[in-house]
């Protein structure tokens, strides 16, 4: 039936031609909203994505087909070791033999090898679910002991303290971590799908968070109408992303998981569209304004009582800045981490991309430019440099891992000062400077870009940060000796260095690197060099540690400065040492350090010393309200001093 105007037309069609075009005119509907566009591809969108897969080719983004077929062989060897250990767990608790029969056991797989976006030498992340008499310390004890058994099995590390637990391993030379969820089922069956909300019941909370994971990447491959399109539109989207340095949901950028939830919602939007366009679309869709959520489905009440992002019950969550919701029950906000700064950088670098893929489709450009990595170091006129040390490497491990989950907190101080209009820290990490010492000391650096508000009428602004870094350092000392992992040689230093000195402290590769514009021999270098951008993972990438006279000079100079924070007031004898040496370097240095609490070349015997500038002591009376409590051999605390005087 046909309407036009006010004319009514009745047309008579065969049933069965009726069937066929209501199957045409009905399309299987995919998301929360209608889509977009059904245009179907044109013989120049299949062309531009041939180029971005060659593209994509050099920067290893895919794996061989030995190397795949290696990795699912492990997985086999892993997934019959837990077989075996179930049935052994089985018989050690006098469960009947018929149940043992049928007992199973499996291990599941999610992130980016499950959607199918790995790369070369990314790790895998497992699950292994067990049925309901098998506990979770068993998984620690005796299956920890079975994989140590196995000469294929490396650097096996347990970390049951976790907020969610996790077995680490190096299985046959592939990173493997490993989770565990007990379900309430008396044996698992070989078809289970993880993705049925009745497993959730009468399951521990650390059991769900196990199983989030792996709902959440079944959901995902389950609401995109084609799974290749989307894979290589994510492969594409994830590179870009690690390129700009917007890669990493510790630091409050985006992670896998949320990367991947955008690429899926822009298929669904878009759902016959191939790679090229749908890189385009995802610029266009996403550079519009936020908080809008995005959903790939609608969300679903199982009444569980489990907490879910819910802005109408929540009030917490209607403050989200990017929220970007899992499919799956319980649905969270992946991009909790998400600050006004992070969120800007993120926005300017969709708009920027959607212009670069606009000249693309246009044949103004190839799908190169859009990989070309941004100058970080020379797009902004002031930093903060961030160094956290330690004396061992096994300390300075885990203190860094400490020290980069609170970053984030450092960042949303900054945005709080009222100078400042943003701050912007770099995913990537480098090695700190080498003291000129024979004392063993590891360090890693962290570098934050600062923009400072333009202030009408005013040619000279003064800026103190001391209260914006004192209160994060204080934060990770806090958690430090709260999760009783503090040593006394962990140290957090700050500074704050301008633009054309940043090659003082970075090593000279990586200021080279961001110079270079990327070309044919530059992917090529990239890929041959020690940092590799394909590795999948939200950490910070390491590169090579700086060597020379310079660095060296730095780090002496920095250490001389936490010498001075250190001393208590009752050693002023020890400063005229102190000061004689650090006046030495100051005349090539002391441009990179803004530590205006210290008048460093005072020519006075007594210092100019903040009254927060204290260190702890035993009997020391000074106001302690905003440290955290030492231990009982109390060290020096660093506090860190930043004044900075910017002229108009």
């Amino acid at each position: 039936m046909y309407r036009c105007s006010s004319i009514t037309y009745y047309i008579l069609i065969p049933f069965k031609e009726a069937q066929v075009q209501t199957a045409q005119q009905t399309p299987k509907h995919y998301g929360i909203t209608s889509p977009i566009s059904l245009a179907q591809p044109k013989e120049a969108d299949l062309v531009l994505t041939r180029k971005l897969t060659e593209t994509l080719r050099p920067f290893g983004v895919f794996e061989e087909e030995l190397e795949l077929q290696r990795r699912i062989l492990v997985l086999g060897k892993l997934n019959t070791l837990v077989k075996v250990w179930i049935r052994e767990v089985s018989e050690v608790k006098n469960i009947p033999a018929s149940v043992i029969d049928n007992v199973g056991g499996k291990i599941f797989t999610f992130g980016s090898y499950r959607l199918g976006v790995h790369t070369k030498g990314a790790d895998i992340d497992a699950l292994c679910v067990v049925p309901r008499h098998v506990e979770r310390s068993d998984f620690f004890s005796s299956f920890y002991e079975k994989l140590k058994e196995q000469e294929e099995v490396k650097d096996l590390r347990a970390v049951e303290e976790a907020f969610v637990p996790v077995i680490k391993l190096s299985f046959d030379g592939i990173e493997i971590d490993i989770l565990f969820a007990r379900l309430a089922l008396q044996a698992i069956p070989e078809n289970l799908d993880l993705r049925d909300d009745g497993l959730l019941k009468n399951l521990d909370i650390r059991c769900i968070r196990s199983l989030n994971g792996c709902r959440v990447t079944d959901e995902i491959l389950h609401l995109v109408p084609n799974i290749e399109n989307f894979r290589l539109t994510l492969r594409a989207i994830k590179m870009w992303a690690k390129r700009h340095n917007i890669y990493s949901n510790i630091l409050g950028f985006l992670g896998g998981v949320s990367w991947a939830m955008l690429v899926a919602r822009t298929c669904q939007l878009y759902p016959n569209a191939v790679a090229s366009t749908l890189v385009h679309k995802f610029f266009l869709v996403f550079s519009k304004e936020w908080p809008n959520p995005v959903l790939l489905k609608q969300p679903e009440d199982c009444n569980l009582n489990l907490p879910v992002w819910d802005p109408r019950v929540t009030p917490s969550d209607r403050y989200h800045l990017m929220p970007i919701i899992t499919p799956a029950y319980p649905q969270q906000n992946s991009t909790y981490n998400v600050s006004a700064s992070t969120r800007a950088i993120m926005v300017e670098e969709f708009k920027r991309g959607l212009a670069i893929t606009d000249e693309i489709l246009q044949n103004k450009a190839d799908w190169s430019k859009l990989f070309e990595a941004p100058n970080f170091f020379q797009k902004y006129k002031h930093y903060i440099v961030l160094l956290a040390s330690a004396q061992a490497e096994k300390q300075h491990l885990e203190w860094v891992g400490l020290v980069e989950s609170k970053i984030r907190i450092l960042v949303g101080n900054l945005e709080k000062n009222e100078f400042i209009t943003l701050a912007h820290v770099n995913p990537q990490s480098f090695p700190g400077p080498k003291e000129g010492t024979d004392k063993e000391e590891f360090s890693t650096m962290w570098v934050i870009g600062i923009v400072f508000k333009k202030m009408e009428g005013s040619e000279n602004l003064n800026v103190d940060l001391t209260f914006d870094i004192q209160t994060f350092t204080d934060t990770v000392y806090r958690q430090a000796i709260s999760s009783k992992m503090f040593e006394q040689d962990m140290k957090i230093t700050a500074m704050h260095v301008k633009r054309k000195q940043l090659q003082q402290l970075l090593p000279k590769m990586t200021i080279q690197r961001n110079k270079r514009k990327l070309s044919s021999d530059g992917v090529r270098a990239m890929n041959e060099g020690s940092l590799d951008l394909s590795v999948d993972s939200d950490n910070s990438m390491s590169v090579p540690s700086p060597t020379g006279h310079s660095a060296a000079k730095v780090a002496r100079h920095d250490q001389l400065i936490i010498t001075l924070y250190s001393l208590s007031y009752s050693h002023t004898s020890q400063f005229s040492v102190l000061t004689e040496s650090l006046r030495n370097t100051s005349q090539t240095m002391s441009n990179l350090y803004c530590f205006n609490k210290i008048s460093i070349l005072s020519s006075t015997t007594a210092f100019n010393i903040d009254k927060k500038s204290y260190v702890l002591q035993k009997n020391s009376n000074a106001d302690l309200s905003d440290v955290p409590i030492l231990p009982t051999n109390p060290i020096a605390v660093v506090k860190n001093s930043i004044k900075l005087r910017l002229s108009r």
